[in-house]
């Protein structure tokens, strides 16, 4: 049975489009659609119902070591109210899921996972846990709302006295017009923008606020068909895309978040190798658009697959994130079977899209 979030019922008297998304009843778009919602994204500010997002608190002398064990990245100069990207791992190197890391206290730290993978991050993690360190899975306890694009800052400014707050960094205990929030300088979407971390109970009503405080900037809520969209052109991972337990995170291009110098990590040895694949970024250079799936071959021969695919609102061109063989990476010029036409695709580099 599928979950919903605290929003469930604004989403559904507010003319939301259901569909299922990671064990949750989400909005994949409201009345204007995908590509309106996409552009109030890239120009003004848009606003995401993202807690289906799953929230895990570690605590006690050991909980750093065991982030360290089990997570791609280093935490150990991480700084308190600063957050950093990291993967799940296991012991071969495949990726559980991606995640974000925020550091609360001394020996405190909130970790942020991906929805459709709260259960088996919870049980992965359970499993290993070791020496003196709590864990608690508080994702039911937690509503999360992100307010993304140029406007945000302009938005957030007339509700709390947080100003220029630099990217991931946070503020824990702030004060919305009553409400107890974590205001984090995040995001999906390669705009600038912020994610209101609150009680689940307060969810609705600092939503309607964002809106009412945000409408002469054009602040809009969206839905997930345009986050990810928005997260595509920023070439930014999607688990079960990019990431999946067949993966690693350095086949997905994300060696910049795997440390290996850790005094104990659970997939060293296995990180330490070269990867046998590589996620490059294409762009179609005939009629199409390459989806999820489709094949992708290089001198006539199929050697990948197409992990994200969709026509660009913002640069208007069918843009494609794909896997080849690590021999192929150097390449740039490859073809991507589409509904039984072979398209021609440039290799182009990553992100599609940068402010």
């Amino acid at each position: 049975m599928e979950k919903i979030t605290p929003l469930f019922n604004w989403h559904k008297n507010h003319n939301g489009n259901i569909v299922e998304f990671g064990g949750y009843l989400m909005p994949l778009h409201y009345s204007n659609g995908i590509l309106h919602e996409h552009h109030t994204v890239r120009t003004k500010v848009g606003l995401f119902d993202v807690s289906h997002m799953g929230e895990f608190h570690f605590s006690g002398k050991d909980a750093l070591a065991n982030l360290q064990y089990l997570i791609s990245n280093d935490f150990s100069d991480l700084e308190i109210d600063k957050t950093r990207y990291g993967i799940l791992v296991r012991k071969d190197g495949t990726a559980v899921d991606d995640l974000l890391v925020y550091r609360m206290a001394d020996e405190e730290y909130l970790v942020v996972v991906n929805a459709a993978n709260i259960d088996k991050d919870e049980a992965y993690i359970r499993e290993h846990l070791f020496g003196e360190v709590v864990f608690q899975n508080i994702s039911e306890d937690c509503g999360q709302i992100a307010i993304q694009g140029p406007l945000s800052q302009e938005l957030l400014k007339r509700l709390t006295p947080i100003n220029d707050m630099p990217y991931y960094t946070f503020k824990g205990n702030v004060d919305i017009a009553g409400k107890n929030v974590l205001i984090s300088r995040t995001g999906y979407t390669g705009e600038d923008g912020y994610e209101i971390y609150t009680a689940a109970a307060d969810t609705e009503f600092l939503w309607e606020l964002f809106l009412e405080t945000g409408k002469d900037l054009g602040v809009e809520p969206c839905g997930l068909g345009c986050r990810d969209t928005l997260r595509l052109e920023a070439a930014m991972p999607l688990y079960g895309h990019e990431l999946n337990d067949e993966t690693t995170p350095l086949e997905a291009g994300l060696s910049m978040f795997v440390k290996l110098n850790k005094e104990k990590f659970i997939a060293q040895d296995a990180l330490s190798e070269k990867p046998l694949k590589r996620r490059i970024g294409l762009q179609l250079k005939d009629r199409g658009i390459a989806r999820e799936h489709c094949d992708v071959y290089f001198n006539g021969q199929k050697v990948g697959v197409v992990s994200s695919g969709t026509k660009s609102p913002t640069l208007n061109q069918s843009i494609a994130m794909a896997f080849v063989p690590a021999e192929l990476f150097k390449e740039t010029q490859f073809e991507i079977d589409v509904r039984g036409k072979l398209l021609k695709a440039e290799k182009v580099k990553l992100p599609f899209y940068k402010r």
